[in-house]
């Protein structure tokens, strides 16, 4: 099987062409920081041939994530050596560490498979809260997510976040409008309808 050579801090890793690749995005909160990895989870599908993407996040979560198409598999926290278990037997063959935690830290560790994160920035965001010294660089967190997939020649593709709606959820809008149309005259009305009957009651 052909593969492709990629050099990483002088070590040659090799991806096989014409196969799958399964990667394991790891964010485990919240909401708006998931839904921030969203382009990441959708270019990598897209744009990595055989890529089957896998989601670990806390259970609260996986709500937010299951209508998402470009997921194949979602992974919940539960206590951690069942979960380091569930994940070894799946076989991955990278990482993406969106979260860069302690915690993530400690399941690469174990699972040892080749990981790639972002740049957090906690020391700068540390300077600009305490001593307002503003060292950020002026980019988006979501392309600084990018930069964690950067080695597999992975780009934003600039179509925004992704949210999916699983369809049970989904509202009728022609449902949840009333049938008449608004009226100022018909309001005013119900509300003074709704003074004389407090009146009555008085």
């Amino acid at each position: 099987m052909p593969e492709d050579n990629i050099e990483i801090m002088n070590k040659s890793i090799s991806i096989p062409v014409e196969e799958q690749i399964k990667f394991l995005i790891v964010r485990f909160s919240s909401i708006g920081d998931i839904v921030l990895t969203s382009p990441v989870v959708r270019c990598l599908k897209q744009q990595v041939k055989g890529a089957v993407v896998h989601y670990l996040t806390k259970p609260e979560y996986a709500d937010i994530l299951e209508p998402n198409p470009y997921i194949d598999k979602i992974h919940t926290l539960k206590n951690y050596k069942d979960t380091i278990e569930e994940l070894r037997e799946e076989g991955f063959d990278y990482i993406i560490d969106l979260h860069k935690s302690l915690r993530s830290l400690r399941f690469e560790n174990k699972l040892k498979i080749v990981t790639f994160s972002f740049p957090k920035l906690n020391k700068e965001k540390w300077l600009l809260v305490n001593f307002k010294i503003n060292k950020l660089p002026d980019i988006h967190i979501v392309d600084r997510y990018f930069e964690a997939v950067a080695i597999f020649d992975v780009e934003n593709d600039s179509k925004g976040l992704d949210f999916f709606i699983k369809e049970e959820n989904k509202l009728n809008l022609k449902q949840q409008l009333p049938r008449k149309p608004y009226n100022r005259r018909n309001r005013t009305r119900r509300i003074a309808l709704s003074a004389v009957r407090l009146r009555r009651c008085e």
